[in-house]
């Protein structure tokens, strides 16, 4: 008689992407990699921010067996929060009120439909954003394990902690000359001014119960999962679980893996959203002439701080591609974001040899990967820890900082203006011949080669990737 064969289901995951741009798209990029090794992954997200990534996943059913992969969608609370149909992503809001409301549907109203749909679907394990953490509580009634995504650095969370512990901002007094303070306990020096200072580290409000929420879901979670490289920031990360308590698996940057999925796939579909015009353009470029700026789809600043961006860039005279929002509609607030209100923007745009300018969404890391690309003027990432991570970039020797010594509470900027001089001069110093220039391409071609060998087999990412994947398995069983 034959011996029995053993048929194992792959495991289900279920992965719950928040509402920014930052956070879908690492963790919708980590839910392909777990589809294409051979896991069940479905994506629950709100119906316009699935469209966001639905092409991605249909192109991916093209190279793995369909069922490993799906998208289904909830319907965000339009009605119950007081906004349009269609406004669900904090890149659609135009002011804090809608800001705020966002928010509101997701952390709170979206719970019991997607609690509901999960509890039909019944995974073997949750995948959710940081600010999903009721997660946990479902995890433990289904006695499956839940992971917190969490995409920002762990210099991050380390000042965080230690500024929670020591509290040496309480400790300069508010009308004193010199401001700054010295953040203790961390392995380098690290200055900050009591402006930098995020208001929930002064008193109660309502994103500091947020943050106390999801910190105590994570105490009770399986892990955490980072889209971040060990090699960026060595001496944090190891900090960083001995102050969290929980195992963190650093599985970063998710893109790297992503590319080597898509190889297998028609190169128009990785290019169409960058468009031909584009890539020509830069290919009529010297190598490292181009300055990329781009501001990520939520931050919004005053039309003032545009012009004095687009200034900056029209007297700098190196060669840049811009990414601006689409014209706003007229009933929406144009104080904010509308680069098109700008006369020095429509002037700039008819000169197609200094400049080119993209409309709506594009592809980053297509863009930086070409060699016309020497720099990137950036919000740098997530809007609320924009000041530490400036201050790691100038700490690791990778960038040169240009931003206020002031703490902006959203994605609406509302921070002093930065004069078109200072950051004229932040660009010269990036993209003109000089020692400091010199030292910065040198030191992000290093970073680079590290990063990517991160994600290569044998490295740090990729063994994590690996660790985790056979975690969620071993569990499953």
């Amino acid at each position: 008689m034959a011996a029995e064969t053993t048929i194992t289901t792959p495991p289900h995951v279920v992965f719950l992407p928040y509402a920014m741009a930052s956070h879908i798209t690492p963790l919708v990029h980590i839910a392909r990699i777990f589809a294409a090794r051979g896991l069940r992954v479905t994506v629950i997200a709100t119906t316009h921010n699935a469209l966001l990534f639905q092409s991605s996943i249909n192109n991916d059913r093209r190279l793995v067996p369909a069922r490993n992969i799906s998208v289904l969608t909830v319907k965000f609370p339009s009605d119950e929060v007081g906004l349009p149909d269609g406004v669900e992503n904090f890149a659609a809001s135009s002011s804090p009120e809608i800001a705020y409301k966002i928010q509101h549907g997701f952390f709170f109203l979206l719970r019991k439909p997607m609690e509901r749909l999960i509890r039909e679907l019944n995974p073997q394990c949750i995948i959710s954003d940081m600010f999903f953490p009721w997660t946990v509580d479902l995890a433990e009634e289904l006695g499956i394990p839940r992971f917190s995504f969490q995409p920002c650095s762990f210099f991050t969370h380390c000042v965080w902690h230690r500024l929670e512990e020591h509290e040496p901002h309480k400790k300069v007094a508010s009308d004193s000359d010199d401001q700054s303070f010295s953040i203790p306990g961390l392995p380098h020096e690290i200055r900050m001014k009591l402006s930098e200072i995020e208001n929930y580290f002064i008193g109660e409000n309502f994103f500091k119960k947020i943050l106390k929420t999801i910190k105590e879901a994570e105490l009770r979670s399986h892990g955490i999962i980072h889209n971040n490289c060990y090699e960026v920031e060595p001496q944090y990360s190891d900090m960083y679980v001995k102050i969290r308590g929980r195992k963190g698996w650093h599985i970063g940057p998710t893109f790297l893996f992503i590319d080597e999925l898509e190889k297998s796939q028609n190169l128009k579909e990785l290019t169409k959203n960058v468009g031909s015009d584009c890539l020509n353009w830069l290919e009529r470029q010297q190598p490292n002439s181009v300055l990329f700026v781009c501001f990520g789809s939520s931050v919004r600043f005053s039309n003032d701080q545009l012009t004095e961006i687009a200034l900056a860039l029209k007297s700098a005279k190196c060669p840049f591609i811009l990414v601006v929002k689409e014209q706003e509609d007229e009933k929406v607030d144009s104080t904010y974001g509308d680069w098109w209100q700008l006369d020095c923007i429509k002037e700039m745009a008819a000169d197609n040899n200094k400049c080119f300018i993209i409309k709506g969404w594009a592809s980053q890391v297509l863009i930086m990967q070409h060699r016309a690309i020497g720099g990137f003027l950036t919000h740098c990432g997530w809007n609320s820890v924009l000041e530490a991570l400036t201050k790691l970039l100038e700490l690791l020797g990778l960038g040169i900082g240009v931003g206020t010594d002031v703490w902006n509470p959203g994605f609406i900027v509302t921070s002093p203006v930065i004069s078109r001089e200072k950051i004229e001069l932040a660009i010269k110093r990036l993209m003109f011949d000089s020692d400091e220039n010199r030292n910065i391409r040198a030191n992000a071609k290093l970073m680079a080669e590290k990063v990517k060998r991160a994600a290569e087999d044998g490295g740090s990412s990729h063994l994590d990737l690996n660790a985790l994947i056979d975690e969620i398995k071993c569990c499953a069983n």
